[in-house]
């Protein structure tokens, strides 16, 4: 029996061991197996086999848009992290009554015939954020610059679809994406 293969074997890992990796990637070393694995700088994953294309940030390997733009009506409610607003000075009324007005809102906006100049209608008139003079309309905003359960749920509505109620530290609402 010969020793070739496992020869060429060892001299070609020796080899790739040598190349640069692929753009992102970093080689580390396993302290319970003491053999290298690579690690993913941008999604923090790593994998035994030596990577052969660049690393892809987690955003990139999604189907997620990097930003997206949306209206909101917001109803702040005396447990809301500011209880005042543009609209009133001191905001009593409780998170249930915060979430019957805004159902009253859907309901509004459901019957609609022109649901998104509806929506502009009441966040125009009710909205307890500032963006009510834009019709709650936000801009354009990324991962990372809303509330966590508000940004989730403006990322996986689609364009020109309504959230069901979501509730921040800032109150209750009711989002439209846009873009």
């Amino acid at each position: 029996m010969s020793d070739e293969p496992e020869a060429k074997k060892k001299k070609k890992s020796q080899t790739e061991d040598e190349a640069p990796l692929p753009k992102g990637w970093e080689k580390r070393m396993s302290r319970s197996s003491d053999e290298p694995y690579y690690f993913n700088m941008f999604t923090g994953k790593s994998q035994w086999d030596r990577p052969t294309k660049a690393a892809m940030s987690a955003d990139s390997q999604s189907n997620e848009p990097k930003e997206v733009q949306c209206s909101h009506i917001l109803v702040k409610h005396k447990g809301s992290r500011r209880p005042a607003s543009w609209r009133s000075d001191d905001i009593t009324r409780s998170k249930e009554e915060a979430i019957e007005i805004l159902k009253g809102y859907q309901k509004e906006l459901d019957e609609a015939s022109d649901m998104p100049k509806k929506f502009q209608d009441i966040a125009s008139k009710y909205s307890d954020c500032s963006s009510a003079k834009r019709g709650g309309d936000l801009g354009p905003f990324r991962r990372g610059q809303m509330q966590k359960p508000f940004e989730d749920a403006s990322f996986s509505l689609p364009v020109g679809q309504l959230s069901d109620i979501i509730d921040t530290d800032s109150g209750v609402h009711v989002i439209l994406r846009t873009k």
